[in-house]
């Protein structure tokens, strides 16, 4: 437990080990946090939860502040278990609790739990009077959830905004102040392109509604990571910039290999880049972090895929990749394809084809090559990769 200002206490646990997020789809290097908050007041509120696991943890640390019993709100502002699947263990403690949901929060709560808990429909501008301030419900559908909604304090000018403007991100220190600005945009960064990007049209729609309600804004708390408390709009700003504003000139070239042809396909590909000065990341999906290839994309406009050709197909490792790329939905980039192959050879139009299915657009014909490349066709490699380098600078 740790108070945030007079009245307000984060009653959330510290997860030094989690590695891996929503199953084994996201990677986490520096573990996370999920972020509860009470409020006392002349009623007390619980805002979200925490995931199942640790409960206990949650209970003990409200425990710290108050006899749980006297809870009279539970805040769900999202049904996602990592937030609220201790939920039943605390409704089993305060049975006369009011659990506040937004209008679809209603149906997801109540999909997740089947539990008959007395439950209070918000929408955006409900106000709920706790006695010397007031909560303040802003929906935020697709924020990433149709449920998810911010929660503002006034009076304590706090915004509790569950899954936005957070990051996985274990530290000793609660406040953006206390812990490495650094390695906080690194892990905001990685949240945004790989779970909130698909949604970025309505965070920026978000962004503009929530600065129109002209709310006095202290403290941003999420339910992951650090809490901003110095200069909290920064990461409001990032946000809207990431939202809205293009990609660096730069590339990623992202590629699976066999037996090295492609790679050294890539490499040749990475070479004419340099050649006009233009930025590029060099991944080996099958031994690279996914989720982190997924942030460079996210970062870059263009992006170059290269694959052995298997059966008529790519190679299975550079498929996950793929797919998730069609569904994070990037914006405005460019990209090509190459490869090697041994006898049939369809990998580099099934890769300009998943590119297309992505919204990339297609700015050159694929080149491929069988079995080993020899030194003119590593020259040609090179060719490829100075043409879409002046593609991505604009001289082309």
């Amino acid at each position: 437990m740790r108070q945030l200002t007079e009245g307000v206490y984060w009653v959330g646990v510290t997860d030094w080990n989690l590695r891996h997020f929503e199953g084994h789809e996201i990677s986490v290097h520096r573990g996370s946090t999920y972020n509860a908050y009470l409020i006392k007041d002349e009623k007390t509120v619980l805002v979200d939860t925490v995931w199942a696991p640790h409960a206990d943890r949650l209970i003990e640390n409200i425990k710290e502040v108050i006899d749980i019993g006297k809870i009279d709100y539970v805040v769900a502002n999202h049904a996602e278990p990592d937030h609220s699947s201790a939920l039943p263990a605390i409704m089993d403690l305060v049975p006369e609790a009011t659990v506040i949901v937004s209008r679809r929060g209603e149906e997801s709560i109540k999909r997740y739990y089947q539990r008959d808990w007395k439950m209070k429909v918000v929408t955006t501008g409900d106000r709920l009077s706790l006695g010397s301030n007031e909560l303040v419900f802003i929906e935020a559908s697709m924020l990433h959830w149709p449920d998810s909604m911010f929660t503002y304090l006034t009076g304590k000018n706090i915004l509790m905004s569950n899954d936005a403007f957070g990051q996985h991100y274990a530290a000793s220190g609660l406040f953006n102040d206390e812990v490495d600005s650094t390695e906080v945009y690194q892990e905001a960064i990685k949240y945004y392109a790989n779970i909130l990007n698909p949604f970025g049209r309505l965070v920026a729609r978000k962004i503009d509604e929530l600065k129109s309600l002209n709310f006095p804004i202290d403290i941003i708390a999420p339910s992951h990571g650090i809490i901003w408390r110095q200069d909290p709009m920064q990461i409001v700003q990032k946000y809207y910039e990431w939202a809205t504003g293009p990609a660096r000139p730069g590339a990623v070239i992202a590629y699976s290999t066999m037996w090295g042809a492609t790679a050294k396909l890539a490499e040749a590909v990475a070479r004419g880049l340099d050649e006009v000065r233009a930025d590029y990341k060099l991944f080996n999906v099958a031994v690279s972090d996914k989720s982190d290839i997924l942030t460079e994309i996210f970062l870059a406009r263009g992006l170059l895929l290269g694959s052995s050709t298997i059966n008529g197909l790519t190679l299975s490792t550079l498929a996950p990749l793929v797919e998730e790329i069609k569904g994070l939905k990037f914006r405005d980039k460019i990209g090509a394809a190459f490869g090697s192959y041994g006898w049939s050879g369809e990998g580099v139009k099934l890769l300009e084809e998943e590119l297309q299915k992505a919204n990339v657009k297609v700015v050159q014909e694929g080149i491929k090559y069988k079995y080993m490349p020899n030194e003119a066709e590593l020259t040609e490699c090179v060719a490829f990769g100075r043409s879409f380098g002046e593609k991505l600078l604009g001289n082309g």
